[in-house]
């Protein structure tokens, strides 16, 4: 079986490549570097074809305006060239995400979409740990809201699971998620003990936030987007477990606390 993984290069993608390998499943990397790009259609075919199936994360979030037109033409793609099983990493409680799963559904390909709670990696890769790394604090707009921080592993190994085992998970919509409510901040205080850091959480509104991105050089279509979508998703819709990786896995899900256990570590957050 040869699974196409895009992003294989990325937070996501990388993980799904391993853990395929992992399962003795071939990866067909698909990136930039490999000649895929998702903004050129063309470049899609001769990376689907002669595949078995394909993990679909767009490098955009999936909720972002063009999101749903590239992963629709890129399923119609896939499944006129053969290749039926798709899965989709998607966000758990994302309306503006909806689209895209349907775009997905419509295609007439063998689906499964994952629905994501918040990565726990998000505090380790990406903008998140360069604050909490070099000035002691993380600025978010999540006030207070808990949220069952996932790990990427584990959302690695119900991707592979629902590749691997079609006929059990097609149309099927996967919620995966940790083992426990934990607000941002007790996030940052669990990293803080990790490390032996003093490191500080500071909470404001998506609006300020977005006027931050916009001091960053984030694009204002971006900013205004993210600060949408950072006003819904952190409004306490996500303030519950569920039982996704329990019920593919087989196990409970990775905790919170070991990740930032490992990735202090590992020297993460270790003031430059």
């Amino acid at each position: 079986m040869t699974v196409v993984v895009t992003g294989a290069s990325g937070r996501t993608g990388g993980r799904v490549a391993r853990a395929v390998r992992a399962a003795g499943l071939g990866v067909r990397a698909a990136s930039r570097a490999t000649g895929f790009d998702w903004a050129d259609a063309t470049t899609w075919a001769d990376t689907l074809r002669g595949a078995d199936a394909a993990y679909l994360v767009h490098p955009a979030d999936v909720g972002a305006p063009g999101t749903a037109d590239a992963v629709g033409e890129l399923a119609r793609q896939a499944v006129r060239l053969g290749v039926r099983r798709l899965v989709l990493l998607s966000a758990r409680g994302e309306d503006q995400a909806l689209p895209t799963e349907e775009a997905l559904r419509a295609s007439g390909a063998d689906w499964t979409v994952v629905r994501s709670a918040w990565f726990a990696q998000n505090f380790s890769e990406g903008p998140l740990v360069a604050e909490l790394r070099e000035r002691g604090e993380l600025v978010f707009p999540a006030g207070e809201v808990p949220e069952p921080f996932v790990d990427l592993r584990d959302v690695a190994d119900v991707v592979v699971a629902a590749l691997t085992d079609g006929e059990r998970y097609a149309g099927r919509v996967l919620s995966v998620t940790g083992p426990r409510l934990l607000t941002f901040g007790g996030a940052v205080t669990e990293i803080a003990a990790a490390t032996g850091r003093e490191l500080t959480y500071r909470a404001v509104s998506p609006r300020d936030y977005g006027e931050a991105l916009l001091g960053f050089g984030v694009p204002p279509q971006e900013a205004d987007f993210l600060t949408e979508v950072f006003a819904t998703l952190l409004d306490g819709r996500n303030a519950h477990v569920e039982d996704g990786v329990r019920e593919i896995l087989g196990r409970e899900p990775r905790d919170f606390t070991d990740f930032a256990r490992e990735e202090a570590a590992a020297g993460t957050w270790k003031a430059g």
